[in-house]
């Protein structure tokens, strides 16, 4: 039977926390296999006076989680707080409580939430988060720390295990010293770069009895590959549509995950067409890739980030002339798939302690908008919405080159009006009947009609039905 978190705070500040918290736990691979989280308002209305309710909760839960921010909220007649009450009763039902205080800074804090934290921290060690990726990444240590303790979990998850052979000494203070001074600059980090080594991965949760876990050497390692050899990236560049030997270039990149993503995205931007505009509108000439280097970028750090570490594969890039592939080791994880992938959807991470630094130094979002960001920036610059897929214990993400290039155009025998639709397409990322018509002066049967034969030699692929029916680039 899974145990029950309570989750406590004030529901009104910290509600975007609580949601995070609950579906970070339910949609966790591993900790959905042990917890539930608990949140007062998704109780049905009940006949019970709601202090009742929640200290009843609190009585039956087995971990409490206090989330304390700025407010101390609704006060009863003795001037306390439903929140310090849920702490109160955890404290006298011994239950484990986990506290993480949000913010560095308490100048703004509810005098009464202020004593709450000083309360909390006289009795047990507190945490403090910036942000929700700060929360559930201190939050799945806890976790873990705690299943281990109970005896549920004999071994660590691979990121947040030890690794085996792995000393202080095989760090790199100065890659952490990178990562510190960006993390700072992008995302505003707490800590300065030139916290101490050991302190500054004790912070981050990189530590396991004082020594380092994959996921520091990963990060944060002099060598990565002396002891995950599979996690280095292979990139291949093929002339043709097919794997054929020999290969004309082919790269096999090692080092931290920062430089993994650097590296190969540098492969595959320097193997695709580019056009070097003028100074006109800045003293750097602008340069435009054939395939969004932003998309591009998103899809290598995918990989690298939520790739099965524990798998003899390695992450492979593979440019092909209508193609880009790029495979990583993995199944998608539950309740995720495909058809989600191109909707809204939670960011449930492979290996948090990895995506947590990634997200500080923005490589990553962590927010679940990274494939929706690709699918966008794909139909900005005219070109086949990305595709995924699981194929033999591989996720395998597709993003098709520009199959519609002036020479193809021209050997098709389009008319005119059918050619002005597929730039109108390639610069829009779409289009309707009704902007057929307009665009080509033309009536709706005679657009349905051409737009009827450019879906059949596959320039245009139909999306949609009755009024929402709209054409996208298709591949040829």
């Amino acid at each position: 039977m899974a145990t029950s978190i309570f989750i406590s705070s004030v529901q009104k500040e910290l509600a975007e926390e609580r949601r995070a918290v609950k579906a970070f736990v339910e949609g966790d691979a591993l900790l959905r296999r042990y917890f539930t989280a608990f949140l007062f308002e998704d109780l049905p209305a009940a006949d019970r006076r709601a202090d009742e309710v929640y200290l009843d909760e609190v009585d039956r839960c087995a971990i409490y989680v206090g989330l304390f921010g700025n407010d101390y909220g609704y006060e009863d007649k003795d001037g306390v707080s439903p929140t310090e009450r849920e702490f109160d009763r955890a404290t006298l039902r011994a239950k484990p409580r986990l506290i993480f205080v949000r913010g560095m800074n308490d100048k703004a804090r509810h005098p009464k939430m202020m004593a709450l934290v000083r309360k909390a921290g006289d009795q047990l060690i507190r945490r403090r988060f910036g942000s929700v990726p700060d929360l559930t990444a201190a939050l799945y240590a806890s976790l873990v720390e705690y299943l281990e303790r109970e005896g549920s979990l004999r071994t660590r998850p691979f990121d947040a295990s030890l690794c085996p052979g792995a000393t202080l000494a095989d760090l790199s203070e100065e890659k952490l010293r990178w990562f510190l001074a960006r993390a700072r600059r992008e995302r505003q980090f707490a800590l300065a770069e030139n916290t101490p080594p050991q302190e500054a991965l004790t912070h981050l949760n990189l530590l396991e009895r004082g020594m380092p876990t994959h996921a520091a050497i990963l990060l944060f390692g002099r060598q990565p590959q002396r002891f995950l050899l599979t996690s280095e990236v292979k990139c291949m560049h093929f002339h043709g549509t097919e794997i054929r030997k020999p290969i004309p270039s082919y790269q096999i990149y090692k080092g931290t995950v920062f430089d993994l993503v650097d590296q190969a995205t540098d492969f595959v931007m320097s193997k695709i067409t580019r056009a070097v505009g003028t100074r006109a509108q800045g003293p750097e000439a602008p340069v435009d890739y054939e395939l969004p280097q932003r998309a591009v970028a998103e899809a290598i750090v995918n990989a690298v980030a939520h790739r099965d570490y524990a798998s003899n594969a390695s992450v492979q890039v593979m440019l092909f002339s209508d193609r880009l592939e790029i495979w990583n080791p993995g199944e998608l994880p539950p309740p995720l798939t495909m058809e989600r992938l191109r909707v809204p959807h939670p960011s449930i991470p492979r290996n948090p302690l990895i995506a947590d630094p990634l997200f500080l130094a923005r490589y990553i979002e962590k927010a679940g908008t990274g494939t929706l960001d690709m699918i966008a920036l794909f139909q900005e610059a005219g070109l086949p919405e990305p595709e995924f897929r699981q194929d033999g214990g591989m996720f395998v993400q597709t993003l098709w080159r520009d199959c519609l290039t002036k020479a193809v155009l021209a050997g098709m025998d389009l008319n005119e009006r059918q050619k002005k639709a597929v730039a109108f397409v390639k610069t829009k990322g779409r289009i309707t009947n009704a902007e057929y018509q307009q665009l080509a002066g033309v009536s709706s049967k005679t657009a349905m009609r051409d737009l009827a034969d450019l879906v059949e030699r596959g320039v245009l692929r139909r999306v949609g039905a009755l009024k929402g029916t709209h054409y996208v680039i298709g591949r040829v």
